[in-house]
């Protein structure tokens, strides 16, 4: 088809198909960059929010239930120093005195957190009395960034299921995940049972 000297043509010019291709690549790149801006950032969300440490690799076992709260096994005073420099405010120890390897209420205390110990020695001690005042701890420090620990963080998780379960209502299979968030591991099966019982 011949077209009238004053004509337009629609179909688009090699130029504008050029200019379209380079504007299309200019926007992936920049939806490249953005995604890995974010997965970097989703990657140091955690280091960011202790103070540029990352506690997984200071312990194990090392459970992050949630932003405020880290779960872990036996500390030392290298990690109680490690919590401190994280911006813990708060350490919660479960295990008794007979475990302890060094006087972990003063080394907390020196490094500028608060330290609250209620030795919970197995199975035994998994009472509803316990759980209350468990409960009751963590209220008191409600809204600050807690370190729970005992041994390997199993204690922990029977706690915080029990809690779950016994005193918010909540139903087994909640209770036990929420356990199993916080470290709960061979305790599993008599956490199970206890909470079969009505309270």
């Amino acid at each position: 088809m011949t077209l009238h000297k004053n004509a337009t043509s629609t179909a688009p010019s090699d130029n504008l198909a050029a200019a379209t291709n380079s504007v299309d690549h200019a926007q992936n790149t920049d939806v490249k960059a953005n995604v890995s801006t974010d997965i970097s950032t989703d990657n140091n969300a955690e280091s960011a929010t202790d103070n540029g440490i990352n506690l997984a690799t200071i312990f194990e076992p090392y459970f992050r239930p949630d932003e405020n709260t880290i779960v872990c096994g036996a500390l030392d005073e290298d990690k109680v120093a490690a919590l401190a420099a994280a911006a813990v405010e708060v350490v919660i120890n479960l295990q008794a005195d007979d475990e302890l390897s060094f006087d972990e209420k003063a080394a907390v205390e020196s490094a500028g957190m608060d330290y609250e110990q209620l030795p919970i020695s197995g199975a035994n001690d998994l009472k509803q009395l316990k759980m209350l005042a468990f409960d009751n701890i963590l209220r008191q420090h409600h809204g600050k960034k807690i370190a729970m620990h005992c041994g390997s963080g199993n204690r922990v998780g029977a706690a915080i299921a029990l809690r779950a379960g016994w005193l918010r209502g909540r139903k087994m299979d909640t209770a036990m995940e929420r356990g199993r968030s916080h470290g709960l591991t061979k305790l599993a099966e008599e956490v199970h049972n206890r909470l079969l019982v009505p309270r």
